[in-house]
């Protein structure tokens, strides 16, 4: 299975979630490449749209490998196999904080004026545009669950099978389109997948509804 780009992917997922329909879903996406497909999601679904803040901290000498991810509130995973690739305490401190920098600027870069969507009793759909190892995602559902929503979702279009196993027990619900036996990197999945920048971003949340629909409140199913 391919994709021909993440839109095509986004509408791939939405129907995969359409059950979610009615119940005025929260998508989360986490940046940058999944928040164009989140507001593709969100406005199939009727929900909103915003972003779910983790940085993957990656191997020394190899920063593709992720050893660990760190979330918006501090909060961080740690790979069984960092130690074995050298990323000890002193080296997850010393890139923790940097990340954490990224995170602060992010989020003054993305949502200047108004705080993250509150999450509680929602139902939350955490959006990515794939999973290789799930470091990512691991630190992202650990940082929504801490929240108390009502349903929490992990949605992809593709996934390592065993990432896939190790994230399933941290989701309510696990929904990936496709998961091939021999999984390679999440771009040779699509036709076309480019990077997406800091302005796509911005773009993205803008156009995206925030809010419940009039006569409801956010909180409420």
């Amino acid at each position: 299975m391919r994709f021909k780009d993440r839109s095509d992917a986004a509408r791939l997922l939405a129907l995969a979630l359409d059950k979610y329909k009615d119940s005025h879903p929260l998508v989360l996406a986490i940046p940058r490449g999944a928040v164009p497909m989140g507001q593709l999601i969100a406005a199939a679904l009727e929900g909103e749209l915003d972003v779910v803040l983790v940085r993957k901290i990656g191997a020394p000498f190899n920063p593709e490998l992720a050893v660990g991810a760190v979330e918006e509130g501090g909060w961080t995973y740690v790979a069984p196999h960092a130690a074995r690739v050298g990323a000890d305490t002193t080296y997850f401190e010393r890139e923790r904080a940097e990340e954490m920098d990224v995170i602060r600027r992010r989020r003054a870069l993305y949502t200047p004026h108004r705080e993250p969507i509150e999450v509680k009793d929602r139902v939350v759909i955490v959006v990515d545009d794939g999973l290789a190892t799930g470091a990512s995602m691991k630190a992202a559902l650990h940082a929504i669950r801490e929240r108390h929503p009502k349903r929490l979702v992990c949605a992809v279009p593709v996934g390592a099978p065993d990432s896939l196993e190790a994230i399933r027990p941290l989701a309510d619900e696990l929904v990936c389109l496709y998961a091939p036996p021999g999984f390679r990197a999440v771009g040779a999945y699509y036709d076309a997948f480019p990077q997406v920048e800091d302005d796509e971003v911005r773009a993205a949340l803008d156009a995206a509804p925030h809010g419940a629909p009039h006569g409801t409140h956010a909180s409420e199913e």
